[in-house]
């Protein structure tokens, strides 16, 4: 009979990664930065392609400056990848840069092959030369992709080494991997002059890439951008800790089943290690963002908490928000902190986490913000039928354009897919009413996939279920003035009078079908066009009705904002 998980026998179980850290030196980090990363992640009920996260990397250019940038997927297609579907939930999907090509033979003799079974092997295909990815100035690291699973012998070794032949086989091998990765990066990465290998992911079905460069460009050059997962998550690097000139100083960082990207900085980043070397636990590649990824995998598979107490001990409920909780909440968020406060990430950061649980047929994307709230970001939700399917898709960025740049691109290769989401919300971190953090879960087991919004304390996040979405069913200008002249009292060939057709508007709003509604805006617009004196009182009424807050009646506010932002668009 098992015992109950030991996350004290594990952390003793690393007693020997701290004596190797121990022995290694590391150069002085150079050309440090300031500034703010860019941050974006995807998830959906359905696979999407990497190509629409790269018009939200694209339009965070500024947000870094070419010293990194990466990119994650979960919830991936295994023929994509050349495995069955078992293959990709039960084995560990390794994922190797090879800074120095001929360091593979080594690597793979004295790790890979000595520690694996592997099941399926490839290098990860790119362009034929890296100068084909415009403004590149790196060539990015060699990546094999090995779908590996512990040898018996050396799993019961470790397993009988260590004391830990209690756990569960699945969370015995996951410390395996865990360790036998950092010894693989303390020999080939941390310890040399001349980095020759590190690991790029480690968990399962999931990957990561990152490079000296852009996220966009590598997704062009690892081909990403016909791939397709269920969440994706990228991260435009403007350093400020860590080796600024490396990949593996970029994000995202990993803990095991976790990727993480991150804007902004830590103050307490030496307190945080230490709390980190108290466990056992000691970063390799000196940046903040290494550790959070490390503090979020001791929370989760290590410790096992729910994801609520992970979240509580990132971002601690402090003042107001801490007495406008229930006493229950209060009593168990004083314990959390009372044990982690001197480990919670100090300073401004906003955290976004591609997660997978294959065991519970689960990819999940995160946003967490910190109670400083210094760093930007937004929410967004929007859903859609299409036949008998229903559309859902959760984003996060640190900018709205970025949401509506990712929704863009998915509405111009599936126009079912509205441009603009149904739902747009900030954070507020430590709030008492939701958190201040959202999570996007995608549930595949069984059935069709769904997408499920909840916050801080599990509680879901919902569309109003009385508006839909609504599109026209016509476009005819004929059937626009009929409609317009039977139905209201905006008449087509008199001026525009901006006061007295906004109170039209706004007070028949909600009763007018989708197809009535189109044909103002298209009556309205043709205004401007016939009288160019017109242009401005035109332009001035269609933006006040996109930015009022005015009653959508039956259809989502998306639908109307759809509407709205065409016949602007046009105008301009």
């Amino acid at each position: 009979m098992q015992e109950q998980h030991s996350p004290e026998k594990i952390i003793a179980s690393r007693r020997h990664l701290v004596q190797i850290a121990e022995k290694i030196t590391y150069d002085n980090p150079s050309d440090v930065a300031e500034g703010g990363c860019g941050v974006v992640g995807l998830a959906a009920n359905f696979p999407v392609q990497g190509l629409h996260l790269v018009p939200a990397a694209s339009q965070m250019h500024n947000r870094g400056n070419g010293k990194g940038g990466g990119i994650a997927a979960a919830g991936l297609i295994a023929s994509e990848l050349g495995v069955s579907n078992q293959i990709l939930q039960t084995a560990t999907l390794l994922q190797i840069a090879y800074l120095v090509p001929t360091s593979r033979p080594s690597v793979e003799s004295e790790i890979i092959h000595q520690n694996y079974d592997v099941l399926h092997a490839a290098q990860v295909p790119t362009l034929d030369d890296s100068s084909q990815v415009p403004g590149l100035e790196f060539r990015p690291p060699d990546v094999w992709r090995y779908f590996v699973r512990a040898k018996p012998h050396k799993l019961t070794q470790f397993g009988q080494e260590h004391q830990l032949m209690s756990l569960a086989s699945r969370a015995l091998e996951d410390e395996f991997v865990y360790q036998t990765s950092f010894e693989l990066n303390s020999r080939y990465y941390a310890s040399l002059g001349e980095k020759q290998a590190f690991v790029l992911s480690h968990g399962r079905d999931m990957m990561v890439f990152k490079i000296v460069g852009y996220a966009e460009q590598a997704a062009a050059y690892y081909k990403l951008n016909d791939l397709h997962a269920h969440v994706w998550i990228a991260h435009q690097r403007y350093p400020t800790k860590g080796r600024v000139w490396h990949p593996g100083g970029a994000h995202p960082f990993i803990g095991l089943n976790e990727a993480l990207v991150h804007n902004g900085d830590f103050a307490n980043y030496h307190a945080t290690c230490t709390y980190l070397r108290q466990r056992n636990i000691v970063p390799l590649f000196l940046t903040d963002t290494e550790v959070s990824a490390l503090l979020f995998d001791l929370w989760d598979r290590i410790y096992q908490y729910p994801l609520e107490v992970i979240i509580e001990a990132l971002a601690p409920t402090t003042d107001r928000d801490f007495t406008l909780l229930p006493p229950e909440k209060q009593s168990l968020y004083r314990a959390i902190q009372q044990t982690h406060m001197h480990a919670s990430p100090d300073g401004p950061w906003f955290f976004i986490i591609a997660r997978s649980q294959p065991d519970k047929g689960i990819s999940q994307l995160l946003g967490i913000t910190d109670t400083s709230m210094l760093r930007p970001q937004v929410f967004a939700l929007s859903e859609t039928q299409q036949g008998d399917d229903k559309l859902q898709i959760g984003l996060i960025a640190s900018e709205k354009q970025a949401i509506d740049a990712t929704l863009t691109s998915l509405h111009t290769a599936r126009p079912s897919i509205p441009a603009i989401a149904d739902r747009y919300w900030n954070a507020r971190g430590g709030s008492h009413t939701d958190g201040g953090a959202f999570a996007f879960t995608v549930q595949r087991n069984g059935g069709k996939p769904t997408l499920l919004t909840t916050d801080k304390f599990n509680r879901p996040v919902l569309l109003p279920a009385d508006q839909h979405r609504q599109t026209p069913g016509w476009d005819s200008p004929k059937q626009a003035r009929t409609a317009i002249q039977e139905k209201f009292c905006i008449d087509p060939t008199r001026p525009l009078d901006l006061e007295k057709d906004w109170q039209v508007l706004s007070l028949n709003l909600a009763q007018w079908d989708i197809e009535t509604l189109k044909g103002v805006l298209d009556e309205i617009a043709s205004h401007a066009v016939r009288d160019r004196a017109a242009y401005l009182s035109t332009l001035k009424l269609l933006t006040r009705l996109r930015d009022w807050p005015v009653d959508p009646g039956d259809r989502r506010k998306a639908s109307l904002l759809g509407l709205v932002d065409g016949v602007i668009q046009t105008l301009l």
